[in-house]
């Protein structure tokens, strides 16, 4: 897709985002001139190394914190707080611990289906929690779940309140790999049903990849901003086997973890200890691994 045809399509829009903090010496600026535009039903996601300010951006779009300065735009609304039409998915779902699977996806839907009966509710609430592969554990607690089960809630209750967007915070970033990977493929099951726009940040270079239509990589802070862009163009539905078979996979993945290893900070590990660390997605063992 060009250039002029994303522009023309804006659905969300960040124009010279700043976020700053009261510091001893003067204010900290963390997020400087950050500008962003997302098309409507677009997967994007926000990569970079730890402390660049990714959780920053995403609360600031969430409407749980407020910018310093610069505008965010959604679907022509300015966005000054938080709202129904924004879902947000945590790294550790807020559960009630008191409260059963179904009762924690349907309470939300009483903001948003006020006029809606509790047997409706129950039906949408049932829908998305059958999509997560959750049929079986409708009223259960949460701590009857595993973490990877808590946290498909988390996402069928998000997906369940038909927000305009859904912002994801590294929200696979507690999970073991093997979870990891099978949420993948519940997220992009969800994403297919509506296609809302969503925008993630991952510290996964290879989650980054196999999910995302772009990936916005973040110079270091203090004064991160937008680095570079990158689009991948692998179709989809995307089958995780054919992806990881495309020699495009691999110079992609070698730009992504290039744009990282010039932005490492000082006394941080060496390009060779960053590369053996592991990564999502099983990978030939010629091909380099990273995750920031």
């Amino acid at each position: 897709m060009t250039e002029l045809s994303r522009s023309q399509k804006k659905y969300l829009e960040i124009w010279q985002l700043q976020k700053s903090f009261p510091g001893a010496d003067g204010p900290l600026v963390v997020v400087e001139d950050f500008n962003l535009s997302v098309q409507q039903g677009e997967f994007v996601s926000l990569i970079g190394h730890s402390g660049c300010g990714k959780s920053t951006v995403l609360s600031i779009v969430a409407g749980l914190a407020q910018a310093s300065a610069g505008t965010v735009i959604l679907g022509n609304r300015e966005i000054t707080e938080p709202g129904p039409d924004r879902g947000v998915v945590f790294q550790t779902p807020c559960l009630f611990p008191w409260m059963t699977v179904l009762e924690n996806v349907t309470l939300g839907l009483e903001q948003v289906m006020p006029q809606a009966s509790s047997a409706e509710r129950a039906n949408v609430a049932g829908h998305f929690l059958e999509l997560v592969d959750l049929h079986d554990s409708f009223h259960k607690r949460p701590s009857e779940l595993s973490q990877g089960m808590r946290q498909r809630v988390g996402l069928a209750r998000a997906f369940a309140l038909s927000p305009k967007m859904l912002l994801l915070d590294e929200p696979f970033g507690m999970l073991d790999s093997l979870t990891r990977l099978e949420l993948h493929e519940v997220l992009l099951t969800l994403w297919r049903e509506n296609r809302k726009t969503l925008l993630m940040v991952t510290h996964d270079v290879d989650e980054a990849l196999f999910l995302s239509d772009r990936v916005v990589m973040m110079t270091n802070g203090p004064r991160a901003t937008v680095g570079e862009i990158l689009e991948v163009p692998f179709a989809r539905p995307r089958d995780r086997a054919k992806v990881l078979e495309d020699p495009e996979y691999y110079a992609l993945r070698e730009r992504l973890i290039g744009f990282l290893e010039d932005h490492a900070r000082p006394g941080t590990a060496s390009s060779a200890e960053r590369r053996e660390q592991t990564s999502t997605l099983p990978t030939p063992a010629s091909a380099p691994q990273l995750e920031v």
